[in-house]
């Protein structure tokens, strides 16, 4: 499937329902010939177990892959396609072995690797999920000097680069953003940028004020948020500091968004709370644990907001989902 598909595509193969016997043909005609554009080989006597989806826009295309182990060969005649795109594979986790350009690597968990479609490849999977991406090359050529001399060569989560480009997809795919017109062309903009900034050797990001940085910041704050903000001593000086960036820069991406570091703590912890409070075991456990459980150290504060929120008081809330259960079970 080409890059310059015009509209948001997506197609999902599995051969969990196929029959046995015809798993293997239909797995290499209907994913590797007109898919990926590729011969596949099992490395394994068991019956093969394959689960893909592809999303594609124009500039972008995503794929996911998980099942038993097989081999992928891009040959010389599967370059008759016109693929120029550069791809890029995700290893997450297990193992996957590559070749090309008479160069062999192996991705490990949280590993990946910068790959040439219109050259010859071969693509091990063995095993755990392997995601990937392809952008195209004129694309990239825009925002990098010499993309040969940087394919081939590992990029090992540590970067810093990689790993908010990483953090950026897990949110775009989370949000099923590119299925927006108005969100696409800013995403697939900023992977083409985020794309270049974690195969080339760039000096840290820093505080940087381009848009794709700040996008793929934004998102990582935001995902520090959502696990630790039943952390009672949850500020901007601590995400910022976990971050690697300042406090004021923190406030700066939060507002790019349309809110404050304290709304959106406070939205996820008067949430929590509600679900808390009108769960199956609500009765037994007082307010003043609940507030303290989502991260509230003053039930005052927490029953002014829960109010504000939500247009009742947490014992209200309460005492009408009960009423709620006796209406039902009557």
């Amino acid at each position: 499937m080409p890059t310059d598909a015009a509209d948001f595509a997506s197609y999902r193969f599995s051969t969990r329902d196929l029959p046995e016997r015809i798993r293997l043909p239909l797995w290499r005609e209907h994913f590797g010939r007109c898919v990926v554009h590729a011969d596949i080989e099992p490395l394994s006597n068991i019956p093969i177990e394959a689960h893909a989806s592809l999303q594609a826009v124009q500039g972008l295309r995503m794929l996911s892959l998980r099942g038993t182990s097989m081999r992928f060969e891009r040959s010389q005649a599967s370059l008759a396609d016109g693929d120029d795109s550069v791809g890029v594979i995700f290893c997450s986790p297990g193992i996957s072995q590559l070749s090309q350009c008479g160069r062999d690597v192996e991705l490990r968990a949280g590993d990946a690797i910068a790959i040439l479609h219109s050259e010859p490849a071969v693509v091990t999977y063995v095993d755990g999920l392997q995601f990937g991406l392809a952008v195209p090359r004129a694309d990239l050529e825009q925002r990098v000097s010499d993309i040969e001399s940087l394919v081939m060569q590992p990029i090992g989560r540590r970067k810093e680069a990689f790993r908010l480009f990483a953090t950026y997809l897990k949110s775009v795919l989370k949000a099923r953003a590119l299925t927006s017109p108005k969100l696409r062309q800013t995403v697939v903009t900023h992977i083409h940028d985020l794309v270049a900034l974690a195969i080339d050797e760039c000096p840290a990001l820093g505080e940087s004020s381009a848009s794709a940085v700040m996008a793929a910041r934004h998102d990582a704050a935001l995902d520090y948020i959502t696990i630790h903000f039943q952390d009672p001593g949850l500020n901007v000086q601590t995400v910022a500091r976990c971050q690697g960036i300042s406090p004021r820069y923190l406030q700066r991406l939060m507002a790019s968004s349309g809110t404050s570091f304290t709304e959106r703590l406070n939205e996820l912890r008067l949430q929590r709370a509600l679900e808390l409070l009108t769960g199956s075991d609500a009765g037994r456990r007082r307010i003043s644990d609940i507030a303290l459980e989502v991260g509230f150290s003053d039930v005052s504060h927490f029953n002014r907001l829960f109010r504000i929120r939500f247009g009742d008081s947490p014992r209200g809330v309460r005492l009408a989902r009960r009423g709620a259960n006796r209406a039902v079970q009557a």
